[in-house]
């Protein structure tokens, strides 16, 4: 059967007279470019099968409408082919025919679109390079070479002398233009020249003459690579050629290998020392390593170039057609594949298919249509394209509509309850309400690409439903379905509102930087609808060395804090408010003023690459008002190719002016890393500059159009530390491709870091990048980001890597020196301020001669953990220097400015036990001088004999009626103000001693203590001696009188109440006392600390007829009174106080 189109050809070349080509456009595959041959007209047939008869036909060029009287040139044919005719009357190439052609073909079903055909009119451009002259040796090589563009590829031959050169093993022609000549001999001289040629027309270079001259080659040279081989970008199926000429003496061994490491294909021609491929396919991309070895030595060269493969998209899984019920979800796939990776989109009946409520791309690859309906039927396209060409492929979606199905629920309304909650309500259907079984509420985003429905079911008995979860200050448009066992009804009448206010999720993220001693300036960005959650009308600036707040109006995106303190460490953050409340507050931010003005860098420094330039913008710098205007530099980015030249990049330098903002950098190499430098100056000084890192777009086809959605982040990012100052960054391109990537955008901040200022942004062609500049050990957080065409896209998840660690950079700090003696030191410090890594020691070095090499101090080391050490074994009197230094790992950090002391002169000090034993010995000898003292004044003093009376309990002998008197001892007791008693005695003594009873003679106490124990068995129980005097019973009044006279009586002093005392045999205390102890009442001690007793005693405990019961004791019932009223008068009356070492007998009655 013959094809309609060839049927039209047929006859269109018999009314033309010459010869008619057709292409077939289709939504299949097929070519991206066609040929047009200047008067040889070209039929476009647009063949999509939507139906037998399409009902319209309409052609697109350059992607604009083309009328149906497009001119002469173009012209609509009637089963809607469209004929190009390429004729002009001045043999000119004709005007307004190239570009690139597409139709779309509309029937009752739908209408399709065809894949983009790019017709080019065959041409033949001048040549771009020519051979050139040479002088060769003999036996050595020679190389011409020439380079020209045309449509078609021009096929390159070469003449000698005019002459085409025959095939020859000596002459290798190879495909890329280059003319080699090997072994060359004296007849090989001549004229060369090359001669392009294709269906436009034949050009033919200039000539270049060869030279041929005789030396000497068997002197030995070195091994160079004189023509190596060059990165190139070939179009599949193409051919490529990957050229190597080394030369030697002797000749040099060249290889070939691949740099992956895997085989060269079988398919690869050598030619020579040179790789030709025919017929490029993808698996011959990457980069092949040519290798000269000098024979029999290891001394070797190598150069190496990639091979990139370049090809025109291919649909590699088409979508399916399919038929669903109303109400179900239809979901279409699409893979595609090509490089550069091609662009997808989908077409609905022709048209571009831009998400809405119900329809979205979820990824490149993917079409949902939720909650179908009748108008979603149609012709469903997928269109993948790059620069070199396009592919598409169609779907079809059939609505089936059952009968009896519910109508769409009526009068829905949404109202919010506060910022993340709304209430919904609705009306039944008003058809086969009866039938329902269930409601189904959707929801989703009114404005934003993101668009995600969301669903929840509902059973048939409410109408109402609380939808939660929802984003505060966020527009929502819901609608609701009802279901029956048959299937869904219509979608309700969708209903948007826009959700209450909230307060900010985030706060701001802030930038600060001190522009003068008593300034800092804040900066920061608004926050995303995401974020403010409402309408921002405010921001609040906290700021202290003591708490301040500033509150500025929500249209501020800067700030600065005036009036504060120079070289002064200030604490900041910033909360964003709506009309509902500030919400949470940044981190703190620590920012110290200058102590002197500075000029900082510009802000915002961004720079858009293309192939040969790129446009530099800027913001202006903190202090801009200080800047007198702004130098722009860029020079080549310092690279292995400037190494192995041994030479640096040179600057270019740019003076702009103080309001310029950006600046277009022309001229510039492809695919080549620059760098951009742009900073301030004022008249005295330059400031800070921003730093611009990147590359320019390497040289492929046609760039393709914006797209309207961002590029996905890369994927599989992974960063390595290269050096204490590097971080080496690789990434993978997105796993689905949807616009085409130009470059990526790399951002570095130290972790955990809040201050934007620290953030730093890299650009990126390839899929690495080594960042530079880094502070040793310190954790960076890196992301990358894909850059299309005018449109970036969201960074990739966050990594982490830190810097190795390296020698501390400053040296230990607050280096501080004490004397503890004549001979020691002790020397502190604290941590470097910069340590890059984990202190591992300190090394302190000391000298008495700071003119000493440093190698000769002396020198301790300590732990990393130690702040601080005792240097022991210095000379007194004498000044010593002193520096401290860090250490890591990895190596020694610069020491501490020197520091000097004088140690003090040696002084002779006293052993502290010696001194401990003199004194001792001292206080020993005080007490027993004073001992002796007491023992001295208590035998000098006369002793006054006297008597009390005494009572005695039952059983025991009666007391004489009458006893002695004597009227000059009669002890008068007298009451006193203060309740003491004072004794009136015309015998007073003068002196009055108290001594501590530890001073007694211990003898003493021994000789009383066996006493009493002897007089135990005679006498009843006694009180305890230390507060009460024994009363001896004497056996007759002669022996009383006599024992009384031995004693000696004291006046008693006037701070101390009279006490009565009593004498007895000290054969009977013992035992009286003894018995006594069970029976007392306690009673307070009145001694004083010093072992004194007190000087105010307590009343006694004892009332007059406990004593009366006694046998041996009698204290007075109150102070200063008579012990009894009703006893008879003492014989004897002795002073109130007695000396408390005259016997062991003689007690203190309290």
């Amino acid at each position: 059967m013959v094809h309609p189109s060839e049927l039209i050809c047929f006859f269109l070349s018999s009314y033309t007279e010459k010869p008619v080509s057709a292409v077939e456009l289709s939504c299949g595959a097929g070519p991206s470019h066609v040929i047009l041959e200047l008067g040889l007209p070209l039929l476009l047939d647009c063949n999509l099968g939507s139906s037998d008869t399409p009902f319209n036909v309409t052609w697109f060029k350059d992607g604009q409408l083309l009328p149906q009287a497009p001119g002469d040139r173009l012209r609509y044919l009637t089963n809607g082919s469209l004929l190009l005719s390429p004729t002009s009357a001045d043999s000119q190439p004709p005007q307004n025919v190239e570009g690139s052609y597409s139709c779309v073909s509309a029937s009752a079903i739908g209408a399709l679109t065809s894949r983009t055909v790019n017709v080019l009119l065959a041409s033949l451009s001048s040549f771009s390079e020519e051979p050139s002259p040479q002088t060769v040796t003999t036996g050595g090589s020679a190389r011409f070479e020439c380079q020209i563009e045309g449509v078609p590829t021009p096929v390159i031959t070469w003449q000698k002398d005019q002459v085409t050169i025959t095939d020859d093993t000596r002459f290798i022609s190879l495909p890329n233009g280059v003319l080699q000549i090997l072994k060359v001999t004296k007849e090989d001289e001549g004229l060369y020249r090359c001669v392009a040629s294709n269906s436009a027309r034949k050009n033919v270079s200039s000539e270049a003459r060869l030279i041929v001259t005789t030396g000497s080659i068997d002197s030995p040279g070195p091994v160079v690579i004189v023509a190596p081989p060059q990165n190139a970008t070939v179009v599949l199926g193409h051919p490529a050629v990957m050229e190597c000429v080394a030369q030697g003496q002797p000749k040099p061994l060249v290889s070939w290998s691949r740099q992956d490491g895997k085989p060269i294909s079988t398919d690869v021609i050598v030619l020579a020392t040179n790789l030709v491929i025919r017929d490029t396919r993808r698996h011959h991309a990457g980069v092949y390593v040519c290798r000269a070895n000098k024979p029999k030595t290891r001394e070797f060269v190598f150069a190496a170039a990639e091979l990139h493969v370049a090809a025109p998209p291919v649909i590699v899984h088409s979508p399916e057609s399919v038929s669903l019920s109303r109400g179900n979800t239809a979901r279409f796939l699409c893979n595609s594949s090509g490089e550069p990776f091609p662009v997808l989109h989908w077409l609905k009946n022709g048209q571009p298919i831009r998400s809405f409520r119900r329809m979205k791309v979820q990824s490149p690859g993917v079409l949902l249509i939720n909650q179908l309906a009748l108008e979603d039927a149609g012709y469903y396209q997928c269109i993948a394209e790059n620069g070199l060409g396009t592919a598409c492929a169609t779907a079809r979606l059939t609505v089936i509509v059952k009968e009896g199905l519910p109508s769409l629920p009526r009068h829905l309304t949404a109202t919010p309850h506060s910022s993340t909650t709304a209430l919904l309500s609705w009306e039944k259907p008003e058809y086969n309400t009866d039938q329902i079984i269930a409601y189904s509420v959707h929801y989703q985003f009114t404005a934003g690409s993101d668009i995600q429905d969301s669903s929840f079911a509902v059973s048939n008995d409410t109408t109402e439903y609380l939808v939660k979860e929802l984003l505060p200050h966020t527009a929502y448009t819901f609608f609701v379905v009802a279901y029956s066992p048959m299937g869904a009804s219509p979608p309700s009448l969708p209903i948007t509102i826009e959700m209450l206010e909230d307060v900010p999720s985030a706060p701001p993220q802030l930038s600060v930087a001190s522009t003068s001693p008593t300034d800092i300036r804040l900066v920061w960005q608004p926050l995303t609808s995401q974020h403010s959650r409402g309408a921002v009308t405010r921001y609040r600036v906290d700021y202290k060395d003591t708490v301040f707040s500033v509150e500025l109006r929500g249209n501020e995106t800067q700030f600065t804090l005036r009036e504060l303190r120079p070289n002064q460490v200030y604490r900041l953050r910033i909360a964003a408010g709506t009309a509902v409340g500030f919400g949470v507050p940044s981190e703190w931010v620590q920012q110290q003023t200058v102590v002197r003005s500075v000029i900082f860098a510009p802000s915002e420094l961004k720079v858009r690459t293309r192939v040969t330039t790129l446009n530099v913008t800027w913001q202006p710098s903190p202090n801009h008002t200080l800047v007198s205007g702004y130098k722009l530099s860029y020079r080549e980015a310092e690279t292995d190719r400037f190494t192995t030249r041994d030479r640096t990049p040179h600057t270019h330098t740019i003076r702009l002016r103080k309001k310029a903002r950006h600046h277009l950098l022309t001229g510039l190499v492809p695919d080549r890393q620059y760098e951009v430098r742009v900073w301030a100056f004022d008249k005295q000084k330059d400031g800070a500059a921003a730093v611009w890192k990147g590359r320019t777009d390497k040289i492929h086809g046609r760039p393709s159009g914006p797209s309207s959605s961002p590029p996905l982040p890369p994927s599989s990012v992974q960063a390595t530390a290269n050096s204490s100052t590097s971080v080496w960054l690789r990434w993978e391109k997105p796993r689905f491709i949807n616009v085409r990537i130009i470059n990526y955008t790399v951002r570095c901040s130290p972790a955990g870091t809040t201050n934007a200022s620290l953030v730093s942004y890299y650009t990126s062609s390839s899929l690495e990048i080594l960042l530079r500049g880094l502070r040793p050990f310190t954790h960076y957080e890196l992301a990358v980001r894909s850059n299309g065409v005018n449109i970036a896209g969201p960074f990739s998840s966050t990594v982490v890597e830190a810097t190795l660690p390296d020698r501390p950079s400053t040296p230990p700090e607050e280096l501080q020196l004490r004397a503890l003696n004549s001979s020691s030191v002790l020397v502190s410090w604290r941590p470097p301020l910069e340590p890059n890594g984990i202190i591992v020691s300190y090394r302190i070095l000391y000298t008495v001669n700071l003119s000493e090499p440093e190698d000769e101090w002396r020198n301790l080391s300590e732990d990393g953990g130690i702040f601080s050490v005792e240097v022991r074994g210095l000379s007194g009197g004498t000044r010593y220097f002193f520096k401290v230094g860090a250490s890591t790992k990895v190596g020694s950090g610069p020491f501490s400015p020197v520091v000097d002391i004088q140690t003090p002169l040696p002084t002779y000090e006293l052993d502290i036990h010696a001194v401990t034993g003199i004194i001792v010995g001292v206080c020993l000898g005080l007490i027993c001088i004073l001992l002796c003292m007491c023992f001295s004044f208590r035998n000098s003093k006369p002793r006054s004999v006297f008597t009390l009376y005494v009572t005695f309990t039952n059983g025991s002998r009666e007391s004489p009626a009458e006893s002695p008197k004597n009227n000059s001892s009669l002890i008068v007791l007298q009451e006193t103000d203060d309740h003491l008693s004072t004794s009136l005695c015309s015998n007073q003594v003068e002196a009055e001693v108290i001594v501590h009873s530890e001073l007694s003679d211990p003898s003493g106490r021994e000789k009383e203590e066996g006493s009493e124990r002897d007089s135990n068995a005679t006498r009843g129980p006694s009180l305890s001696e230390d507060l009460y005097s024994p009363l001896s019973r004497p056996s007759s009044p002669r022996e009383e009188v006599e024992h009384l006279q031995n004693l000696s009586a004291a006046e008693s002093p006037p701070s101390l109440p009279s006490r009565t005392l009593t004498a007895r045999h000290s054969e009977e205390a013992e035992g009286t006392r003894r018995q006594q102890n069970g029976d007392r009442e306690p009673q307070p001690d009145t001694r004083l600390t010093n072992g004194f007793h007190s000087p105010k005693t307590p009343r006694p405990m004892l009332k007059p007829e406990h004593l009366e019961m006694e046998d041996s004791r009698h204290c007075p019932s109150a102070a200063g009174k008579a012990i009894s009223a009703g006893l008879p008068s003492a014989p004897f009356v002795s002073p109130g106080f007695v000396h408390s070492t005259s016997a062991a007998h003689i007690y203190l009655c309290p």
